[in-house]
Parts: structure tokens; C-alpha cells; sequence
């Protein structure tokens, strides 16, 4: 077998210090592994527990899993960027044809493994045969596999039937399953690189595939079998991936093929083909999750969090140069006997033995230190990347500090798993509270559902979770804001024009939330007609490119209604001289920049929630909880719409 363990040069160096160097050199994922466990366990006493370890197998389990089918991919020279869409869209056919169509789950498992499969082939057929680079074809797969995605499932997430739920379950109360399931796909990728014909084939075509082809190899045939276990692996981390949110979400795994192929090349395998392992992929996606877990208990900055996993991955590529250009030789595809593995065996038996009397002696650093400490309240938003729930963040930390309250921020992104896994670092990391904000309100139920069994209470902010118990709902009325929306356009147009809407991101509660509110308040007035709906997601710049298209097919409508003040802001930007003259438009939220608009008539209306507000009302409901103080089951922040008129007196 093939492995990217180097042999070092003879004479480089001797003695018990130069064998240390060897060692770690010749290991450097697992040094780093090794080196980052022992850090987080001194820095944060909330680290070092069986649940928080367990927490980061799990979340290292989808990207492992990924990063495995990857792993196929790059020791044979290629590259497979459609990894996380086809991850997605596998999930959605499963939960589609499970409930939709009422397919035996038994069936609708094998169609979601058959539609993982099929991608990877048709990704093989086009390098192969279409002759296209791999970055080409699977990056057009990703597109593809997402769109249909979105089809499939009209954008909203849907419920995961129960029997495949259990996936995300544990076995015993203690043993999660994705984990596992890795363990499991990690053996059959161990076994196929090592131990089978293909295997051996990945590693002379990336090694060198002019010359595997004049050995005899079926070079293009191969190529196929290669892409289709990355979509075969692709397929089952989007089902283990679904069982832990409840439910298949259309935009789930977005960017979880850069986090695969990072743990690929972090694992020790060359990016040029030729080179690589399991078990070194799956030290570099546990890498990521040790540092994605640890600096959410450490309540790094959200912002920093993505600066520090950037270094990290590059100081980590930088090392592997360095070890490879200071040991020998990689050995070739083969070449390494029974002594070579099993001194590796042995490395790992040391590194394990090493870690655990570390770990153990700076874990007594933290004994007693929680003593009359303040109290810790965790929020995790949906995103940080929209004013509004910088407005909610900023509500929440002016009454944290108020209250004395140490308050952890992190940011989703808007990704469910992401935000799953967040919760349940909260969930491990002694809080007295928990305040979430959930990108979806059926995914964000499995993680509430761990920290009610923990005891952590759980304030709900802006919208519901779902088949889960949270002590408080802090939150505007999307419907009726929605409605109210409707209600100011249609009386601004006089009860009639023609007008289009700008959708949220697909999938989302608030966005479907205030679609429907919209509709409903629109149905009052008939004179009203709505020519186009399109999603802009959320943001003002694809806001501004929506509608400059959506005015080339529908250049005399009367009005726009977009689901948030960023999308409204780029709909202006697109409308010039005819927004708030000839065309009017509303927007939701209440922003600060959205109010600017109001205040110089280009924004007719925007239906404001007053989201610093809805932050500050959260934190405090979340201490008053944590104290075992009464708190009210349903909080209501009221909306108001905000014209030109009213503007000067509104404070969001």
C-alpha cells in the first residue's frame, strides 16, 4: 500500500534526538493533532470531558466521511469539488421519496446511495471521456447537484422519516452513530487503498497516468469506479448529515468540500496525486473539529474563529513541505512491508499514551476554577453576515454586560449542521444558558433536544424551534410583518400595478414566513398582481442583480416587496431614479441602512422588529431562566411599519 509516511535519509541525524525528529516529522497531522488536544485541554477546562469528546467525533464525522470519498479522488491526481452538493441532494431524494412519494425508507436509502453514485459517475464520464479537467466537470456538478436540490424540495427542508433519524441518534445513551459510521467508512477506505486492485490502480494513475496506461491499466475505466466512490461516500455523509438535523436540507453542506479536501491535504496527501491514507484524513478532519470545538468553548470571536482554522490549515501544509523536503523519500505505491506499518502501529500506540498522561496532568489545572464564576450564556446566530443580527448581537451584548453576564457569540453562517454543532459545543461547555437564533427551526430541534437533557435552559430568539422544549420564544411575527407589508404596498399603489418580490435564501423559516404573510395580506386587494418572484438571499448584492434582470423581462411594474432591507437596498440601487417616484418599494427588517432609505423617500416603508431589542429581551429572559426564575412561554417584540412619516421617532 501506498503512504505518504517518508523514510529518512540515512546519517541525517542519530541518537534518541534525532529519532524524536524522525518521529515527528515523519507524523505531522498526528503531531498537530496531538499538539492542538493538549492546548485546548490546558486552556479550557470544558475541553477534557467524555461528552465534549464525543461531540467533536460527531461533528468531525460528515467532513471525515466526505473527506474520504475525496481521498480516492486526489491520490489519483483529480479533484472533487461537488462533494457537499451531491451530499445534499442525496439527503433530499432520501426525505423526498420517503414522504412525498411513499417509498419504503428501505428503498428511498437505496435511491439516495444510487443518486450519490450516479453523480460520481457522470463527474468520471466527463474527465474521462468529455476530457474536461476534474475542477471543470465536478464544479459544474456542483451546481447541478444543487439546483436539483432546490427543485427537488422547493426549496424548504424536509422532515427525515424517524427510522433514518436514528442514525443521529446514540447507541447505549453514549455512543453516537455518525461516529460510527465513520469508523466504518474509514475501514473500507483503509481496505480499498490498501488491500484491492483499484486501490493500487489510484495510486500508479496519480503517480504517474501515462505511464499507469502503458502498463495496461484501464485508465478511463478506472477513473469512473474512483469518482463514483466519491459520490458513493458523498451520499452517505449527507444521510448521516440529515439524521442529525431531523430533516434534508437543500442547502445543507455548502463549503464542506473546501473542509474535505482540506482535511485530505492537512492528512498528508499531495494534491499533485500519488500519495495518501485514511487514517491521515482522518486525523486532519479531526483536526478541524478539535479546533472548531475548542475555540467555541475558548468563545473565540466568530469572525477570528475563520481567520485561525485559515493559519492552522496553512501552517499545516507549510509543515508537510518542510517534513517532506527534511525526510527522504515517500515509498512507492506498494512498497512498504509489514516492519514499516508496523512501527506506524507503534507510533500511533505512543502518540496515544503521550496524549492521555498530557492531557491528564493539565487537566488538574482546571479543578475548582468554575468557583463562583460568572454566569455563561451562549447565542448562536443564524448569521452575521446581515445587519439585522449584528443589531440582535449587539442588543444581547450591551445587556449581558449590563447584567454581568459572560456572553459567547457565534455565527452559522446560515448552516444548519454548523449551527448543530455550536449548540452542542454550549451544550458541553458549562453554560448557565442558551440563546439561539436557528437557521432552521426543524434542524435546530435534535441539539435543543441534547441541551434539555443536560438541564441548560434555551431561549428561542426571532424564530421557533421545533420538536424541542425551549423556556422562552423572543420574537416579532414574521406573518404578520409580512402582511403588514402587503398591506403598505397595496395602499401606496392606490390597489392596483403590477409588483414582484425578492425572496429570502430558500429554505429558511423567515423567509417562508414572511412569503406567506405577504400573500395572505395581498389577497385583500385583487387589483394587485405579482409578475415575478425570485430569490435573492438575503443580500444586497445579488438583491441589486435579481432585479436588475427581473426590470429587463418586466421593465413597468409599480412596486417591489423584498423579505429584508438588504435585498430592498439593492433593488433601489437597480431601480435609480425610479425608486420611491414611479416604483415603490418595501423592505423588512427596520435596519439602520434601511431607515436611511426611508428618511430620503427612495424606501417607501420598511416593516421594522427592533432587533436590538429582541437581543437584549433574549439575554435577560436567558439569566432569569438560568436562575430558575418564572419566564414567560411566548415574548412578543411588536412590528411597525416605518414610513417617511413616522421614521424620526422609530429606534430599532
Amino acid at each position: 500500500m501506498a503512504t505518504d509516511t517518508l523514510t529518512s535519509k540515512p546519517g541525517a541525524q542519530g541518537g534518541a534526538t534525532g529519532g524524536l525528529r524522525r518521529l515527528l516529522l515523519d507524523n505531522g497531522a498526528l503531531t498537530a493533532l496531538i499538539v492542538l488536544v493538549i492546548a485546548m485541554s490546558a486552556l479550557s477546562g470544558d475541553f477534557l470531558t467524555a461528552d465534549n469528546l464525543l461531540n467533536v467525533g460527531v461533528q468531525a464525522a460528515v467532513t471525515a466521511i466526505l473527506a474520504f470519498g475525496v481521498t480516492f479522488v486526489i491520490v489519483s491526481a483529480g479533484i472533487d469539488l461537488s462533494v457537499g452538493s451531491v451530499a445534499a441532494l442525496s439527503a433530499t431524494v432520501l426525505a423526498w421519496s420517503a414522504t412525498e412519494a411513499g417509498v419504503p425508507v428501505a428503498l428511498a436509502v437505496l435511491l439516495a446511495v444510487a443518486t450519490g453514485i450516479v453523480c460520481g459517475l457522470v463527474n468520471g464520464f466527463l474527465v474521462s471521456y468529455g476530457k474536461l479537467p476534474p475542477f471543470i466537470a465536478t464544479l459544474a456538478m456542483l451546481s447541478v447537484a444543487r439546483g436539483l436540490s432546490l427543485v427537488i424540495s422547493q426549496g424548504s427542508p424536509i422532515a427525515f422519516p424517524d427510522s433514518v433519524s436514528h442514525l443521529g441518534d446514540t447507541l447505549g445513551g453514549w455512543l453516537p452513530v455518525p461516529v460510527l459510521v465513520m469508523v466504518v467508512m474509514g475501514l473500507l477506505t483503509a481496505f480499498v487503498l490498501g488491500r484491492t486492485y483499484i486501490g493500487r490502480s489510484m495510486y500508479a494513475i496519480g503517480g504517474n497516468e501515462e505511464a499507469a496506461r502503458l502498463s495496461g491499466l484501464r485508465v478511463k475505466k478506472q477513473k469512473l469506479a474512483i469518482y463514483a466512490f466519491s459520490g458513493l461516500f458523498a451520499a452517505a455523509a449527507g444521510i448521516v448529515l440529515a439524521s442529525r438535523l431531523a430533516s434534508a436540507q437543500p442547502q445543507a453542506a455548502q463549503g464542506y468540500e473546501l473542509d474535505a479536501i482540506a482535511a485530505v491535504v492537512i492528512g498528508g496527501a499531495s494534491l499533485a496525486g500519488g500519495t495518501g491514507k485514511a487514517s491521515g484524513t482522518l486525523i486532519g478532519a479531526l483536526i478541524l473539529a478539535v479546533l472548531r470545538n475548542g475555540l467555541n468553548l475558548l468563545s473565540v470571536s466568530a469572525f477570528w474563529q475563520q481567520v485561525v482554522i485559515g493559519v492552522v490549515i496553512a501552517l499545516a501544509v507549510l509543515f508537510d513541505t518542510l517534513r517532506r523536503k527534511a525526510g527522504a523519500t515517500t515509498p512507492a505505491a506498494g512498497a512498504s512491508g509489514g516492519g514499516n506499518r508496523g512501527r506506524q502501529a507503534l507510533t500511533y500506540v505512543i502518540a496515544a499514551v503521550v496524549a492521555v498522561a498530557v492531557v491528564g496532568a493539565t487537566s488538574l489545572l482546571h479543578n475548582g476554577s468554575s468557583a463562583g464564576a460568572r454566569p455563561k450564556i451562549g447565542l448562536s446566530l443564524s448569521t452575521l453576515n446581515n445587519p439585522f443580527f449584528v443589531q440582535i448581537r449587539d442588543g444581547a451584548e450591551e445587556e449581558a454586560k449590563k447584567l454581568g453576564v459572560d456572553l459567547t457569540v457565534t455565527d452559522a453562517q446560515n448552516d444548519a449542521s454548523q449551527q448543530a454543532n455550536q449548540l452542542q459545543n454550549f451544550t458541553s461547555g458549562s453554560l448557565s444558558a442558551v440563546v439561539v437564533n436557528p437557521v432552521d427551526s426543524d434542524a435546530a430541534g435534535p441539539s435543543v433536544r441534547g441541551a434539555n437533557q443536560a438541564g441548560i435552559p434555551v431561549i428561542a430568539v426571532d424564530r421557533g424551534v421545533n420538536k424541542a422544549d425551549t423556556s422562552a420564544l423572543v420574537a416579532s411575527d414574521n406573518v404578520e410583518g409580512g402582511a403588514l407589508g402587503a398591506k403598505a404596498l397595496a395602499e401606496k399603489l392606490g390597489g392596483k400595478g403590477t409588483i414582484v418580490i425578492l425572496q429570502g435564501q430558500a429554505g429558511t423559516s423567515a423567509s417562508r414566513e414572511r412569503g406567506a404573510g405577504f400573500a395572505e395580506g395581498l389577497k385583500a386587494y385583487p387589483g394587485i398582481k405579482v409578475v415575478a418572484k425570485q430569490p435573492a438571499d438575503f443580500d444586497r448584492t445579488k438583491g441589486l442583480d435579481v432585479m436588475t434582470n427581473l426590470l429587463q423581462a418586466h421593465p413597468d411594474i409599480d412596486g417591489v416587496f423584498a423579505e429584508n432591507d438588504e435585498m430592498a437596498l439593492g433593488a433601489i440601487k437597480a431601480l435609480g431614479s425610479k425608486a420611491g417616484t414611479s416604483v415603490q418599494v418595501v423592505g423588512f427588517d427596520g435596519t439602520p441602512d434601511g431607515l436611511k432609505a426611508v428618511r430620503a423617500g427612495t424606501l417607501y416603508a420598511s416593516v421594522a422588529q427592533q432587533p436590538s431589542e429582541l437581543g437584549r429581551i433574549a439575554v435577560r429572559n436567558a439569566l432569569r431562566a438560568a436562575e430558575d426564575e418564572k419566564v414567560e412561554k411566548m415574548v412578543k417584540v411588536p412590528v411597525k411599519v416605518v414610513t417617511k412619516e413616522n421614521v424620526a421617532g422609530f429606534e430599532g
